[in-house]
């Protein structure tokens, strides 16, 4: 057995995210597996066959953590993101020139509630802030064709374009810009379904179909050759990209994705199934549970979700901490943004 010596961090100065970050791969625990996701991100992004699928689940965006998101997307670090409609609205109260505010999780929250605030745990939040960012979205929703029926995608790639001529820039106008697809399964669950009540109240009612989002997602298996997925958080984005491994062949009738490499068979079915090479996830869930969220990458191989060769590594840490670590100490390893996968054909037209 080859045994590899802890090594105890010690201080110098200065010092920075990228090395402390090295250093806390020689210990233990989730110091050890957040620098694992470092390095394994970071393959991820010298691979020039892997496609990067980010899904970002949860409301992180009022927390702080939005700009990290639309970096990556700015530097391809990603190439397609998926996420809750949460984070892809709330990003956009800051963006909008208003903001959120640090409080306390032992507030008295009747008073909070009598005062227009809404808390997220420790974050306070103006409650007409949060209408008026709904409103942005139904003035949106009010230019759409009244007959169209939309995938996600292309609700947010249109969205996008419209904020930018507003120079409200958030996530959604960073991934618009730089032709990231982003596809939110849930996207009734959000200011976006509380939009569309205004909307429809004002004569247009948005037909956003989560099918064809789906076929369109499953879609993306044609133009890719590998994958890497990161995590943050579980929920519906990590359950809809895990999906993309799995059942992408039920689209065609030999049950093969045309073009893509990596197929895998089991016994008992002609499905096929493609793998995520590389895995990563942040999450403070258990996989005791039962729930997709805390699902270990172990188990998701026995669904052929996971490459059980693959670079897999999952840190259990609050997102907040464990994000901005990640992301800072690639920031100074990688010196220059990714080309990244082409998506560009389904942004035509």
């Amino acid at each position: 057995m080859d045994l590899k010596k802890v090594k105890a961090l010690s201080i110098s100065k200065p010092k920075t995210v990228s090395e402390l970050v090295s250093e806390m791969a020689a210990t233990g625990y989730q110091g050890r597996r957040l620098a694992e996701a470092v390095e394994v991100w970071k393959r991820m992004i010298e691979d020039p066959e892997t496609t990067i699928l980010l899904g970002y689940a949860g409301s992180l965006s009022t927390a702080g953590q939005w700009k990290l998101i639309s970096w990556l997307i700015e530097n391809r670090f990603i190439d397609v993101l998926v996420a809750t409609g949460a984070n892809l609205s709330e990003d956009l109260v800051e963006a909008m020139g208003r903001s959120y505010y640090q409080g306390s999780h032992l507030a008295d929250n009747a008073r909070l509630f009598k005062d227009g605030l809404n808390r997220y745990y420790d974050i306070y939040g103006r409650e007409d802030d949060y209408l008026e960012m709904t409103e942005l979205i139904a003035d949106f929703y009010l230019t759409l064709d009244k007959d169209g029926i939309y995938s996600s995608r292309e609700i947010f790639y249109r969205f996008g374009r419209w904020l930018e001529e507003k120079k409200v820039d958030g996530i959604v106008t960073a991934a618009a810009r730089n032709r990231v697809p982003i596809y939110c399964p849930a996207i009734a669950d959000s200011p976006y379904g509380d939009a569309a009540l205004i909307s429809h109240r004002k004569g247009v009612l948005p037909k956003i179909d989560g099918i064809k989002d789906y076929v369109e997602f499953m879609r993306l298996g044609e133009k890719v050759k590998t994958t890497g997925v990161i995590y943050i958080g579980g929920g519906v984005p990590k359950d809809f990209i895990q999906l993309l491994a799995a059942t992408s062949d039920l689209l065609y009738d030999d049950l093969r994705v045309p073009n893509r490499e990596g197929r895998q068979q089991r016994s008992g079915t002609d499905e096929s199934y493609y793998p995520h090479r590389y895995a990563i996830q942040v999450t403070t869930d258990s996989p005791q549970w039962g729930g997709l969220s805390g699902c270990t990458f172990e188990e998701a191989v026995s669904w052929g979700k996971e490459d059980p060769a693959g670079d897999l590594v999952q840190c259990y840490c609050d997102a907040t901490i464990a994000l901005p670590l990640i992301v800072h100490a690639l920031a100074e390893r990688v010196s220059s943004p990714r080309r990244g996968t082409d998506f560009s054909e389904i942004f035509s037209g």
